[in-house]
């Protein structure tokens, strides 16, 4: 039931703050919920982390004040708007924090019908209605009830509040976390809405000025209408004009009124009217403690069949994929929402940086609700198709400048091929392979350029690469001695890259310059006769077993080439790519059940093996050993004590 109550003078006395004086209770009441369990549920289903409740009113200040300029503008309001802004107010004595809007306000009515009557049956259809698939985070936007986040952290909340309606009468609502509700007739001299959260003991935290600042930078920081907390200092010319012994004018400090957002964005604005450098500008405004410029940018800009507005940058991307991910922020007209948008866009997107602004994307998204709802796979996809077309575009109207930047490029590109088919069809175009000679080519290009040489004789076209110039360089000479080259492949995607690749590409193996000797990597006829004898085979071969270790390398006599080495340490190419894609991922896995294997590869026709069949037995141990370590050094497999018996053992020789 409702009723009017009256109050004392000392009721009254106590009351009066801030301008404002509560003169008559109106009435008191209910919260029309069938149920006393709404705020636990409220508190469990709608809000995992506390300090949303900032966001949530501000959001809801702006929101208010956006409200009374649309009205200005139609004619609806004929007031003047004076000074829109939003003020955050912290007061540590009391415990309290205070959002105060200039916006439409609310009549007693009004604060009836948008704060009172939340319309549940009672707590279970709720529960059951909200914790699906929809998520219960949807009730937010369908209910308004971001204001109630606000008793998660405060033990009792005011709102004192006067309409933009002419001779409206000014009222306060007050709760204390409860159904029940106080309204009551007070004074306020301007126009707009002040929350007033009384802080829990429990979330002293949240009348620290640090911790305020920090959410208001958080979720704020690109709102609409001009935000303020606290002051700040700046330098100002004296206004005496007094100059110090330099004849320059002397600077004084000022407090002044904090403001903590940027109200226009970049995003917000027409491509047209924004330079290179406001581009970079905005990208240091995002990530203030990134010293290097993005290689380029995409802004985003569409109104049908979705809204979607944004920048997105590309970073250069070091070693570590990982340390890229999240840096995409999600905005919902201009309001932060997350920056873990891997559901929004796809997986190799999240490498990029900048934002993303659709109200189309509903707030406070859950993962099961982003990957049911239409408008996040048809954003998903344009913003796949907007990036793959602008490299594109980018590598037909300046290709050089493209390839210098590949380097940077190619870990983004390479993820994005591996991860999205339709980008790797578009990909195919622009996807370039660097050879060890820093000349760039499409894989269509690089096919017309090796095919000739480097087809073996069963039709299969084999691409070498190395991933180490330095360290492979014995082994990219020989193949360039040959007439083959080489390509550059040192990403941290390549093991995952070059099977998508093979796939995608009839007739191609790529194989690492030092995997086996050139002769069974591009075979090109029949195996080479052996000078050797069955008889004399079976008298080297264990005395190269002798010298390694039987559990990581294996043996193997082939007759090559005299002008290749005469041994030949390499490990399987298969092997490698298991390894390295176990490297990457982290972890064993099931890669991680494989041991390092080698295999030694004695090369039979060459003059230094054939001639330890002469020597005596311990010159024989000498020279394999001498022979078998070289190899090893070649291979950076010489380590720790063989490694310091190898230097010795040659410096004594030496001498």
């Amino acid at each position: 039931m409702q009723k009017r109550q009256s109050v004392s003078k000392d009721s009254l006395a106590h009351s009066l703050k801030n301008g404002m004086e509560k003169y008559i209770v109106m009435r008191t009441g209910q919260i029309n919920v069938q149920t006393e369990n709404i705020f636990p549920i409220i508190k469990k289903f709608l809000y995992s982390d506390h300090e949303i409740f900032l966001r949530e009113l501000v959001s809801n200040a702006v929101d208010a004040s956006q409200k009374l300029k649309v009205l200005s503008s139609n004619g609806e309001f004929k007031g003047d708007l004076g000074d829109l802004k939003v003020e955050v107010i912290l007061d540590p004595a009391a415990k309290t924090l205070t959002i105060r809007d200039a916006g439409i306000g609310m009549t007693e009515d009004e604060i009836d019908k948008y704060i009172n009557q939340i319309a549940f049956s009672g707590a279970e259809e709720f529960v059951q209605k909200y914790s699906g698939k929809e998520g219960a985070e949807q009730i937010i936007g369908h209910f308004g009830l971001g204001f109630y986040s606000a008793f998660m952290v405060a033990e009792k909340v005011q709102i004192q509040t006067l309409s933009k309606n002419k001779g409206a009468q000014a009222v306060q609502w007050e709760s204390t976390g409860t159904t029940d509700y106080t309204i009551t007739e007070i004074k306020k001299k301007s126009r707009g809405t002040d929350i007033i959260l009384f802080i829990t003991e429990e979330s002293i935290e949240f009348i620290e000025k640090a911790r305020i600042e920090g959410i208001l930078n958080k979720y704020c920081k690109f709102l609409p209408i001009p935000v303020f907390f606290g002051n700040k200092t700046e330098y100002i010319d004296s206004p005496s004009g007094e100059k110090d012994e330099n004849d320059k004018i002397k600077r004084e400090a000022v407090e002044v009124p904090n403001q903590i957002n940027n109200p226009q964005p970049a995003w917000t604005k027409a491509p047209v009217d924004l330079s290179d450098d406001d581009y970079n500008s905005f990208y240091r405004e995002l990530y203030p403690m990134t010293f290097e410029s993005p290689l380029f940018h995409i802004h985003l800009n569409v109104d049908y069949p979705f809204n979607l507005t944004g920048i997105l940058y590309f970073p250069k991307i070091k070693e570590n994929v990982e340390v890229q991910r999240n840096k995409i922020n999600l905005y919902s007209n201009q309001v932060f929402i997350t920056d873990s948008v891997a559901e929004i866009v796809p997986e190799f997107l999240t490498l990029l940086h900048g934002v993303i602004d659709s109200p189309d994307i509903p707030l406070n998204v859950s993962r099961s609700y982003l990957q049911s709802d239409g408008n996040v796979k048809k954003i998903s996809s344009h913003i796949t198709k907007k990036v793959a077309d602008k490299l594109a575009e980018m590598f037909k109207k300046d290709r050089k400048d493209f390839e210098s930047k590949w380097d940077d490029l190619q870990v983004f590109v390479q993820y994005g091929m591996l991860s999205e088919d339709k980008f790797a069809e578009k990909a195919k175009t622009f996807s370039l392979f660097k050879n060890t000679e820093g000349t760039c080519f499409t894989i269509d290009e690089y096919r017309e350029k090796v095919s000739a040489l480097q087809t073996d004789k069963d039709g299969k076209l084999i691409l070498l690469y190395a991933n180490n110039k330095e360290e492979q360089f014995a082994f990219i000479k020989k193949a360039k001695d040959r007439g083959y080259d080489v390509l550059h492949l040192d990403g941290p995607l390549v093991s995952h890259w070059l099977p998508k690749l093979e796939q995608s590409n009839d007739n191609i193996s790529f194989v690492r310059v030092d995997s086996d000797s050139l002769d069974k990597l591009i075979r090109k006829s029949d195996e080479i006769p052996s000078k050797m004898s069955k008889e004399e085979e079976e008298k080297i071969k264990p005395l190269f077993e002798a010298t390694i270790n039987k559990e990581k390398y294996t043996v193997q006599l082939e007759s090559m080439s005299e002008d290749d080495a005469p041994i030949i340490i390499t490990q399987p190419e298969f092997i490698r790519r298991m390894m390295e894609q176990q490297k990457l991922g982290g972890g064993n896995g099931f890669y991680g059940a494989f041991p390092e294997m080698f295999t030694m590869t004695v090369n039979t026709n060459h003059p230094k093996i054939h001639g330890l069949l002469s020597k005596s037995e311990l010159d024989q141990t000498t020279g394999v050993k001498q022979l078998t370590d070289l190899a090893l050094l070649a291979q950076g497999l010489l380590k720790g004590e063989a490694l310091n018996s190898f230097i010795e053992r040659n410096i004594n020789e030496l001498a």
